[in-house]
């Protein structure tokens, strides 16, 4: 019985995500060879996606770093400016940057971490890390000249925070209501027993979670948000609880309060069954003192090592961290939040490794940022600026290496469209799609989700497994 059960399920998963994928697909029922290979390409197993998200446009000049002559060179003569120059010592010297070995070389090219990311380091070393080269909005391959003669599209509002933030979320501007975390949500719910915990955020609203039909779930450090004063007491009085709940999510007669009572009821419903699967903090290794990012990676593992209970197959997690608008005080400022996103990214990879959620090999992080930061320097930090480097961790990432081509370091250089401004080499289309296939969606899919991945030649950039 329970495998009959199970065939039902993928046949009835298999099914919805046919129903989504456009006309094409519709006849599902009447062919069983279609229905077989699209079950073939939805991986069976949990699978969860974590976006660690940097507000304000993290400097990745200063997070990886091209270390081999001219490239430090230039990097030094863009940065060493006064009053406080941002340059970071050389490898070798006291605090210097980490050397990192990737597996395929680049030619001339060398190749370092910030001093203040020792334990991302170890995870490169050990093949659970690896960097996504220069990566940003793009609507087709872009050249510098093109870029110079406006002669191809580009990306609307670039360098603006709000507006790059939701590109890199939902592929356009500011307003924008669907992101592409939660249309892979949308895809793949019927993976889940209970589609509200499809996408769930610890760090507040975030449009890359919103689907057409899934809905974000948010949760604070403590699991889901109860809503006050249904349990305990309420005035002063302990039985006045039941009563509220009685009052909050009876049926009614009147159409809007019949359905306002139901999503309250729903909230509640949800509450419970959340808090009850996750597991408890007190079976985990403790939180890094003075790390939010790390307690909010706490939640998700949390939420992770109860999907069992919850009967969840596919889940996207949202995590956030502010503080990267470095205009000014960038070494002191940079330098603590490269230490907070190491630690916490390798807490996280620990705590999945740990026995109560063993969810390594099943559990990737990628980062994201509103865009990277110019090369040169205003004298005491950076200004807006475009394509950034990347960090993708987990036990499916086919670590110790860099995707795409490390830019020319220089102003003015060849990947310079301004002020050290990198031109984007990947777009966020390759780096987002990489992703979605691992995650168990057909190249059809992949289209619908990523509207511009179609003008690109790559659409796997290959660093996942």
């Amino acid at each position: 019985m329970k495998s009959l059960d199970a065939s039902r399920r993928r046949f009835l998963r298999t099914a919805s995500a046919l129903s989504v994928a456009g006309p094409a697909a519709l006849p599902f029922a009447l062919n069983l060879a279609t229905i077989g290979a699209a079950a073939a390409q939805v991986p069976d197993g949990y699978r969860a996606l974590v976006c660690l998200f940097m507000f304000g446009g993290n400097d990745s000049h200063n997070m990886v770093l091209a270390t081999d002559a001219p490239s430090w060179t230039a990097y030094q003569a863009a940065r060493n400016t006064a009053p406080s120059p941002i340059t970071l010592p050389a490898p070798g010297e006291f605090g210097g940057v980490l050397p990192i070995v990737p597996d395929t070389a680049q030619a001339g090219r060398a190749f370092a971490l910030h001093p203040n990311m020792g334990e991302l380091r170890d995870l490169f070393n050990d093949g659970r890390a690896a960097i996504v080269a220069n990566a940003g909005p793009l609507i087709a391959p872009t050249t510098k000249a093109q870029y110079a003669a406006r002669s191809v599209p580009l990306p609307p509002k670039l360098f603006s925070h709000n507006d790059q933030q939701s590109t890199w979320q939902a592929h356009a501007p500011e307003g924008a209501r669907i992101g592409w975390g939660g249309r892979m949500g949308d895809l793949l719910a019927s993976m889940n027993d209970n589609s509200t915990f499809t996408c769930i955020s610890a760090s507040g609203n975030a449009v890359w979670l919103s689907g057409q039909d899934t809905l974000q779930y948010q949760v604070s450090a403590n699991g889901a948000v109860a809503i006050g004063n249904l349990t305990g007491g309420l005035f002063g009085s302990s039985s006045s609880a039941n009563p509220l709940q009685a009052i909050v999510t009876g049926d009614r007669g009147n159409l809007f309060e019949k359905e306002y009572n139901r999503v309250t009821k729903r909230s509640i419903d949800s509450q419970q069954a959340l808090n009850g699967a996750m597991i408890p903090s007190a079976s985990l290794e403790a939180v890094p003192t003075g790390n939010p990012l790390a307690s909010q990676l706490l939640t998700v593992a949390r939420i992770i090592g109860g999907r069992g209970m919850l009967g969840a197959g596919r889940q996207v997690f949202f995590v956030g961290i502010g503080g990267f608008d470095t205009h000014d005080n960038q070494t002191a400022n940079h330098g603590v939040l490269m230490a907070r996103v190491s630690q916490a990214i390798a807490y996280f990879d620990r705590l999945l490794a740990s026995p109560a959620v063993n969810a390594q090999a099943e559990t990737t992080l990628f980062t994201a940022s509103d865009f990277g930061r110019t090369l040169t320097s205003n004298g005491d930090g950076t200004d807006h600026g475009w394509g950034s480097h990347q960090l993708v961790v987990g036990g499916s990432v086919r670590g110790r290496d860099i995707y795409g081509r490390y830019p020319v370091i220089g102003v003015n250089a060849s990947d310079d469209v301004g002020q050290g401004r990198l031109l984007p080499g990947i777009s966020v289309d390759q780096y987002g799609a990489t992703l979605a296939r691992w995650f168990g969606l057909s190249d059809g899919q992949v289209s619908t989700i990523f509207p511009n991945i179609d003008n690109f030649a790559t659409r796997d950039l290959g660093f996942m497994l």
